[in-house]
């Protein structure tokens, strides 16, 4: 690391590799061969449809996509897609939504808009600390897809793995834990994410949808709002976010070539997950954390101390020490470390040695 750059514990726009921000530093007043910036070049252009065609294939690569499924690069993050699947999938038939935070709320609040939806079960009592028993998720007989939040960003709790949702198309939000880990794609009808946690910067939110779903897309919509639009059109029916586009290209190009994949890359997060909550667990109750032990997230470590007084302190002394955006939401109050994949080994040890400090000081 730098002297000049901190520690960016940020849940998003999040930390990116150095080896990627070097590379787009490079490559940004001129591509090589090209003789322009990837922000000037046309989007139909060869130049960037190579480009497009790379971060496909690299995803590809990375997430074991089957042929029947198309991969969309879009815009609007997860609030538009929000909209855009009950949109082009609800019907007139009723949708089952797990909701275990504060995303998986706001999905489900803007679905009622377009139909029926079922609230099949919500955390919301205890403050979406926890997953819910597959006994106590009520979902519906008929449903036209059941929706789920891999990963709370929030309150920093994760599924370790898909619910059940038996022969229903499963529908997720992963945009804070995508390419973090080894997903089995053929479970899913819909998986999405927007890039700024471990993709890419904010601009590009990636849908991966199977080709039956895009049947359902009703021609009543809006151009933009047609998920069978942008898979017609290669994710170009209008012009996509280029610069965005290029830099997942050059992370996905540095899961592959540098971490080795995402087998290695899930080994990796949970390294690093496991020294922040061996933190929390022995510090004899300075440190609480919020979510249940069993989904506790790998991309969000959300606690608290003792006392307000403390959490100010604790803040602005990891800040003096290029530990920065720390600080938990609203929401939850408290500490939220967001430690994605490029959040590096040593960022983590740091802060976790400067826990221990901190504790034996106003313990």
């Amino acid at each position: 690391m730098s002297e000049q750059r901190v520690f960016n514990f940020s849940a998003g726009p999040a930390v990116l590799p150095e080896v990627v921000l070097r590379e787009a530093q490079r490559d940004l007043f001129a591509l090589p061969g090209v003789g322009a910036s990837i922000l000037e070049v046309s989007h139909r252009g060869k130049e960037f449809v190579e480009i497009l065609h790379a971060a496909e294939a690299n995803l590809r690569k990375l997430l074991a996509i089957p042929e029947n499924y198309q991969v969309l690069f879009l815009q609007g993050g997860s609030r538009l897609q929000f909209s855009m699947i009950p949109m082009n999938l609800l019907g007139d038939g009723v949708a089952d939504y797990i909701t275990t935070g504060s995303w998986g709320k706001n999905a489900a609040d803007e679905a009622q808009k377009e139909g029926s939806i079922n609230i099949a079960w919500d955390g919301k009592s205890t403050n979406y600390d926890r997953l819910p028993a597959a006994s106590a998720v009520n979902l519906s007989k008929n449903a036209v897809y059941a929706y789920f939040t891999s990963n709370e960003t929030i309150q920093g709790v994760q599924w370790p793995k898909e619910p059940d949702a038996a022969e229903v198309p499963l529908v997720c939000d992963a945009s804070s834990d995508f390419l973090s880990r080894p997903v089995e794609l053929d479970k899913y009808a819909v998986l999405y994410a927007c890039a700024q946690k471990n993709a890419g910067p904010a601009g590009v939110t990636v849908v991966i949808i199977r080709d039956d779903l895009l049947a359902r897309c009703p021609e009543r919509l809006g151009g933009m709002l047609n998920y069978k639009n942008h898979a017609e059109n290669e994710s170009c029916y209008n012009t996509p976010p280029t610069f965005a586009i290029y830099v997942l290209k050059l992370v996905t190009d540095w899961l592959l070539r540098d971490i080795g994949g995402l087998d290695k890359m899930d080994e990796l997060n949970r390294e690093k997950a496991g020294w922040m909550y061996d933190a929390i667990d022995n510090s004899n109750g300075f440190y609480n954390g919020h979510a249940q032990a069993d989904c506790r997230s790998l991309m969000n470590v959300t606690f608290r101390l003792p006392n307000d007084d403390l959490q100010a302190k604790f803040l602005k002394e990891a800040s003096a020490v290029a530990l920065a955006n720390l600080k938990g939401h609203r929401s939850v109050g408290g500490i939220r470390a967001s430690i994605y994949n490029a959040m590096p080994e040593q960022g983590v040890a740091r802060l976790v040695e400067f826990m221990e400090k901190f504790r034996q000081e106003n313990g």
